[in-house]
């Protein structure tokens, strides 16, 4: 059989002599190859450290952060939770003084007053022993503890109801995400996702409390939501309570805003239907 490929040798392309014109196995491997490379990719890749001050201290400190376009939005769950491509960035929103102590969420980090400061400092600098950040990334385990930090902040600086709400919140996404990432060869598994499915529940009850208190006594936005987003939000919070009329309710207010888009009227009916599912059960 004719060499199709005689001559390459004068290019130095001598050892691509053998190649057939149709066969692709040649590709297949090269992207089998590029599959392996990407499975290798880690949390830690999409990990920076970012410098921050403290307002409380002046301090200056790093905390690790996420690359910004790094990571993919999948979806999100019905109460908003954001669920990403291969990292979970709701890890690294909690940001924590590693001198004094002062810990909030990144978009309330940087607002502080001369009163609130001063708490800090007799509440929570007094007695911090400081945090380990040692690691590449971190774990559902390290981000809970942080933002537990950042929770009892919101407390003894006396934030505003929609903060700690928030707080509470998010760190019922990380208690979900937790859960959702436990292997099943777990010791005990069973009794571990319940036991965080029941830690889920309370910091839900205790955002839907600050929520629907921030309500009536805040303005929008809120935690950089519109009021038709909140009070979707509210009715979703009160569904996972347990409060099926309550969340009818709010959800409805919703459906008949007139400045509410198509995109929250939208997600109001599926979640309109979800809250009549599980009434009816």
């Amino acid at each position: 059989m004719a060499n199709l490929f005689s001559g390459l040798e004068n290019f130095g392309l001598g050892e691509l002599q053998g190649l057939d014109v149709y066969n692709t196995d040649g590709d297949e491997k090269k992207e089998g190859k590029k599959e392996v490379e990407k499975q290798k990719i880690s949390e830690a890749d999409f990990i920076f450290d970012k410098t921050y001050t403290c307002p409380v201290c002046d301090n200056e400190f790093k905390s690790k952060a996420i690359k910004t376009g790094k990571v993919k939005l999948l979806g999100a769950d019905s109460d908003l939770r954001p669920k990403y491509q291969l990292v979970d960035s709701l890890k690294y929103d909690a940001i924590v003084c590693p001198s004094c102590g002062y810990s909030a969420l990144n978009r309330f980090f940087s607002y502080m007053t001369a009163p609130q400061a001063k708490l800090i400092k007799e509440q929570i600098t007094v007695n911090f022993r400081g945090i380990e950040d040692n690691g590449e990334f971190y774990t559902y385990d390290d981000a809970i503890t942080r933002h537990k930090l950042v929770l009892v902040n919101t407390i003894v600086k006396k934030a505003k109801n929609s903060e700690r709400a928030y707080t509470c919140l998010k760190l019922a996404w990380l208690v979900r995400g937790k859960a959702e990432s436990l292997p099943l060869d777990t010791a005990n598994y069973d009794a571990e996702i319940a036991k965080l499915k029941s830690e889920e529940n309370e910091f839900i009850s205790n955002a839907y409390e600050g929520f629907t208190t921030a309500f009536s006594k805040e303005m929008f936005p809120m935690c950089g939501m519109d009021e038709n987003t909140v009070t979707y939000l509210v009715a979703d919070l009160a569904r996972r309570c347990g409060k099926f009329d309550e969340a009818g309710r709010w959800i409805s207010r919703v459906l008949v805003a007139r400045d509410a888009n198509e995109r929250i009227k939208s997600k109001a009916r599926d979640l309109r239907e979800l809250i009549v599912q599980n009434k009816s059960k």
